[in-house]
């Protein structure tokens, strides 16, 4: 069995390598209009500096923040130069320091007598330049994208090479508690929008020197670091060549977010179900990574994309894996429960009172008919106005300031509610289990599958107001269906139930012991399969 899921897994990843997508393959077209640019950007320097800095005003359209700074190198001023910085991506007081006092001040005039450009550049990086990262730059495009990646760009008279030279700064946010994976137990701290702080957040979580880092410029305009992380020996080659080809693949102006990439890479367009995961956490993507997955990070957000991802990791809250295993797995079930709940709610109840009256004890049923005499709606429009108008309630109180939003929702609700029951339009039953299910929605840990989840709530009240539970039957049936063909870089969405693998079953639903979690998941990666050799442990018997 374990090698027919083999086989099917590898398929899978195999198939989205024969069928290219076919909204990414309209590049060609795109070329022609893009090569006057990239002429001119990869356009070799000058030696003239003067011409130099002609261009790179014209080019960058004489911008005030360009900062261009003229001066000449040694105490006897022989010999032009000068750096360019954007003002705000550069520590100006480390400038200063150990650029131009170095070169200004610092710098033995008579190495300038007798030696060449070649040597003098060399001798200012080995010798002069106290900083820790320094690059060659020959071309136009090399010299933008330092400039605007922070670095400071050094250009001397009379040599056609210039220095791009690491002084990274300007202000950043600092390193917060999770906004949207909070945990009772745990780290607090969340990933920021500099990718560098991002990954080391993550390095100091898995200090190994097999966690190896791949970085690209993606975005013909912005220039975006987009970098895979993934373990060496652990994670599954074919996944990491699949991501490196649909990345490949993107030729787009702007990357400014991680859903540009997700929306780029994932499997399936056209389904309500996130089939890549994302988080904040620098130990939820240390644990994802330390299982075989791989993680996604683009310079300029916090959110880093986890691939691949299957439906149960989307009920998995961060602290799971800091709370003991029976709690652990008592909530995961309560989670699985208000899932159900948040989805099929309001649709239960629309059957019921239209369709199977006969299934409630004859007191409620007589109670439910009481409430909704008067009531001018069928059941499925005073559902619907209901919902409509909670999610309207729950969007304004996203999009107010932090401080009255959570009242706008809760107070509005109550007093909508209420007013609604004593005005007859709905009944005070209806309120309640709208309510229930709005509740039930935000157990999900999962911002994306919650979402998910409330768009699907329609279909099924539309399918219980027309076939009462037979619809309902059909639609959870079409649902399960939909869920079992979906693959997230060829490994089933449901696994490790559709595939069923034993071994997984440690957690998934119920989550076992640490010590009996001797095994990675199976359905990620066959590679390095045993995490653990630990036995039960126990008391020491010569101690007794």
């Amino acid at each position: 069995m374990e090698k027919n899921m083999k086989k099917k897994r590898g398929s899978s990843v195999d198939f989205f390598k024969k069928s290219p997508r076919k909204h990414r393959g309209k590049q060609k077209q795109h070329k022609q209009a893009n090569n006057s640019q990239n002429q001119i950007n990869h356009d070799q320097l000058y030696t003239n500096l003067a011409e130099n800095l002609q261009k790179i005003k014209e080019t960058l359209g004489y911008s005030e923040d360009i900062i261009i700074r003229e001066f000449r190198i040694g105490r006897e001023k022989s010999i032009k130069a000068s750096i360019i910085f954007t003002d705000g991506l550069v520590d100006t007081i480390s400038n200063q320091e150990f650029i131009l006092e170095s070169l200004m001040k610092d710098f033995p005039q008579a190495d300038l007598n007798t030696i060449s450009m070649e040597e003098l550049v060399l001798n200012i990086k080995e010798t002069t330049l106290t900083v820790a990262e320094i690059k060659d730059i020959s071309n136009y495009n090399s010299l933008y994208e330092s400039l605007f990646s922070g670095n400071v760009i050094l250009l001397i008279n009379g040599y056609s090479v210039g220095l791009a030279i690491s002084m990274k700064g300007g202000k950043e946010r600092n390193v917060t508690e999770p906004s949207s994976e909070n945990s009772i137990r745990g780290p607090r701290e969340a990933l920021t929008e500099n990718i560098r702080v991002n990954t080391a957040l993550i390095r100091r979580k898995i200090n190994n020197p097999n966690l190896w880092l791949e970085s690209r410029k993606m975005g013909k305009q912005t220039k975006t670091t987009v970098s895979l992380m993934y373990i060496k020996g652990i994670a599954n080659n074919k996944v990491i060549e699949e991501i490196r080809r649909r990345l490949d693949t993107i030729n787009i102006d702007s990357i400014l977010d991680t859903l540009y990439i997700e929306e780029l890479i994932q499997d399936e367009t056209y389904t309500p179900f996130p089939t890549i995961y994302s988080s904040e956490r620098p130990d939820v993507i240390a644990g994802n990574l330390l299982e075989g997955r791989i993680a996604i990070l683009v310079d300029g957000t916090p959110f880093v994309l986890i691939v691949p991802a299957v439906f149960i990791q989307f009920l998995h809250a961060p602290d799971d894996y800091y709370n003991r295993s029976d709690i652990t797995t008592l909530l995961r079930i309560l989670r699985l429960i208000g899932l159900l709940i948040a989805m099929l709610g309001p649709s239960v109840y629309i059957a019921i009172t239209t369709f199977h009256q006969e299934m409630l004890p004859t007191p409620l049923l007589i109670s439910l008919a009481a409430q909704r005499e008067g009531v001018p709606f069928p059941a499925f429009v005073e559902a619907l106005m209901m919902e409509v108008t909670f999610e309207i309630l729950r969007e304004s109180g996203l999009r107010l300031p932090r401080a009255i939003g959570q009242a706008v929702s809760i107070v509005g609700t109550l007093v909508i509610g209420t007013a609604a029951v004593e005005a007859g339009i709905v009944s005070a039953a209806m309120v309640i289990v709208v309510s229930i299910t709005a509740i039930s929605s935000f157990i999900v840990s999962s911002y994306n599958l919650s979402i998910s989840i409330r768009m699907l709530r329609f279909p099924f009240m539309g399918l219980a107001a027309s076939f009462g539970f037979f619809g309902i039957t059909f639609g959870f049936f079409a649902v399960i269906l939909h869920l079992c063909n979906l693959r997230s870089f060829g490994v089933p969405y449901l696994s490790p139930f559709a595939p069923y693998i034993k071994e997984d079953q440690k957690d998934a639903v119920f989550q076992f012991p640490r010590w009996a979690q001797v095994s990675r998941p199976r359905f990620i990666s066959q590679r390095n399969i045993e995490r653990e050799d630990t036995d039960m442990p126990k008391p020491d018997k010569g101690n007794n």
